[in-house]
């Protein structure tokens, strides 16, 4: 599972190192292959997800009807930009340059540990969702039954 928040630099070539703490992880979850993709909720975000997960969400994904405009932008933001990448020696991915254009990721982002895969960030764009506040009017019932 991966946790927490990482500040992240991109090099010139628009690499990022990931994190040593995580590098066994991804190693044993995806014998070190990656998928990188945008994420179709928040815009100034990527997707990092271990391969063999992104694989069953792929296909959840492909599954759904193309009739709808919603499932086929899914199908687009998800599937038709995934980007499978491979750590070097050095822990670094190359993160494809229209991604990066497309989510304003550019110099510095923060890399977050989200369970089964890593969000990436952005800088600013992460600095304004974190800013966010959640409105008692947003609180949902799966929210309210937990104890925080």
């Amino acid at each position: 599972m991966f946790q927490g928040e990482t500040a992240i630099t991109l090099d010139d070539k628009g690499r990022i190192a990931i994190p040593a703490a995580y590098r066994e992880l991804v190693a044993k979850a995806s014998a070190n292959r990656l998928v990188v993709t945008y994420n179709p909720f928040e815009h100034g975000c990527l997707w990092i997800t271990p391969e063999n997960a992104w694989e069953e969400l792929r296909d959840q994904v492909n599954a759904l009807s193309k009739t709808k405009s919603a499932h086929r932008i899914l199908q687009m933001k998800l599937v038709g930009a995934a980007a499978h990448v491979e750590p070097d020696g050095n822990g670094r991915i190359l993160l494809p340059a229209s991604q990066r254009a497309a989510t304003g990721i550019e110099k510095r982002a923060v890399l977050l540990g989200m369970g089964d895969r890593f969000e990436l960030w952005g800088e600013q764009a992460h600095l304004a969702k974190i800013r966010e506040t959640i409105g008692e009017d947003q609180i949902t019932e799966d929210m309210a039954e937990l104890k925080l």
